[in-house]
């Protein structure tokens, strides 16, 4: 079991903004930038952990600051390379580091994952984007980018089923599997490399934030495939809360960070 601890001297934290110690939820939620969060996590300490920066697009997160998403691109890449750096320090042997963003930043800061920080590349996983609009002058981005490293072998690594895709009017299903619909049927689908069945929470009367949020199902999907029960997860840019949501189901215990107090945990 990993031991994590924040070394208080090391975190200049804002707020602590929960603290749980029952035996179902266990960790802290501290308002803090991700970088410091991060460094302040002992060496070898988190079995999971799942980095969803911002994209540096524009995005108006806060009304004190509306520069927080409008770095200029080298500030913000070296800014990136240094997170990515220290969520691998922490990750333990055998533990799993995953990385959402646009695929430009996920191939560069892939790079230094496995270059610099010596992690193994398992998988991208291309997560569908549903709106389909024109944009500028090259192909519409289809897909946000869901990488998965892990520090040398990975300790836990399970390939969750799904269900077919049923017709919504017919319930039937919606491919034909030939010989094996009879398996499929009673077993589900092995889980693959593309999800188009979510996307990012973008309706208001479902977003718990005004910025986007990933869906609940796609950290289940994370904690199926690398969660450890009784492990520690920790999430550096932690929004709405989904991940640590997941995290509890899971039975792990975790460290969560954000920069801004979005909302109320």
């Amino acid at each position: 079991m990993s031991k994590t601890t924040m070394r208080s001297s090391a975190l200049k934290v804002r707020e602590v903004l929960a603290s749980y110690g029952d035996k179902k939820v266990r960790g802290k939620i501290v308002q803090a930038d991700a970088l410091t969060f991060l460094k302040s996590l002992t060496s070898e300490s988190a079995d999971l952990v799942f980095l969803d920066p911002p994209f540096n697009l524009g995005k108006l997160y806060s009304s004190r600051n509306r520069d927080i998403d409008r770095k200029p691109e080298e500030e913000y890449s070296r800014w990136l390379e240094k997170i990515v750096s220290e969520s691998g320090r922490v990750l333990v042997p055998g533990g799993a580091l995953y990385l959402y963003h646009l695929p430009k930043w996920a191939m560069l800061l892939g790079s230094v994952l496995v270059g610099k920080s010596g992690l193994k590349f398992l998988h991208w996983i291309a997560i569908s984007m549903k709106n389909g609009f024109v944009r500028g002058e090259r192909l519409y981005p289809a897909h946000y980018a869901l990488l998965l490293f892990t520090k040398g072998r990975p300790k836990i690594f399970n390939r969750p089923k799904i269900e077919p895709t049923k017709c919504r009017h017919c319930d039937r299903l919606i491919k034909d599997y030939g010989g094996y619909r009879s398996i499929i049927e009673r077993q589900g689908i092995n889980l693959s490399d593309f999800w188009d069945d979510l996307s990012p929470v973008r309706h208001a009367n479902r977003k718990n934030r005004k910025a986007n949020e990933l869906p609940q199902l796609l950290f289940s999907r994370v904690m199926g495939i690398s969660g450890i029960d009784g492990g520690v997860y920790v999430d550096p840019f932690l929004g709405s809360g989904s991940g640590i949501v997941a995290a509890v189901r899971a039975g792990m215990r975790f460290y969560g960070c954000d920069l801004l107090r979005s909302i109320k945990y």
